[in-house]
């Protein structure tokens, strides 16, 4: 009976809670209330969809994560914008990058932030994740990429994760 009545993820029911509060026309009783409703509602509909919750080993690393993740982005958006302002021909390049992840999501974390970041895609993900195909607008080397996304991202992900 109190599993039913818990909060499955309660991550998803804190943002859900959050993001009503920002749409709602200010705080009152009633968006709280409405907010609890829809926090506590909503994951408990899709429970079927979540099979395994998230698991981090130290939680606590994924803001300084993120944080880096964003200023990648921004630097990486400033040296792609002087790639094509300065007529130069880039050296785009396609990488099989080897996994040392082995966690799901966390292999999912690599390549969503390798997309996220502006002159590199992670294309695909072998069948027994071992690689990720990845394609570098202007890159010098396989080497070139494949340590900077090692010590860069993996790392951090590995610690979080492992």
């Amino acid at each position: 009976m109190l599993d039913r009545l818990s909060f499955p993820q309660p991550y998803l029911s804190l943002i859900l809670f959050a993001v009503w509060q920002f749409l709602s026309d200010g705080v009152s009783g009633a968006s709280v209330v409405m907010g609890l409703v829809l926090a506590w509602m909503i994951p408990q509909l899709t429970r079927g969809f979540w099979p395994d919750p998230p698991f981090f080993a130290r939680p606590w690393k994924l803001p300084p994560y993120l944080v880096l993740v964003l200023y990648d982005i921004l630097v990486s958006s400033v040296s792609v914008a002087r790639l094509i302002l300065s007529g130069r021909e880039p050296k785009p390049i396609l990488v099989s990058y080897p996994l040392e992840l082995t966690h799901p999501l966390a292999i999912s974390m690599l390549a969503s932030t390798i997309s996220l970041t502006p002159g590199t895609v992670s294309a695909d993900v072998s069948d027994d994740r071992t690689l990720l195909l990845i394609h570098a607008l202007d890159a010098e080397s396989d080497d070139e990429v494949i340590n900077a996304i090692r010590t860069r991202y993996e790392a951090r992900l590995k610690e979080m994760f492992q």
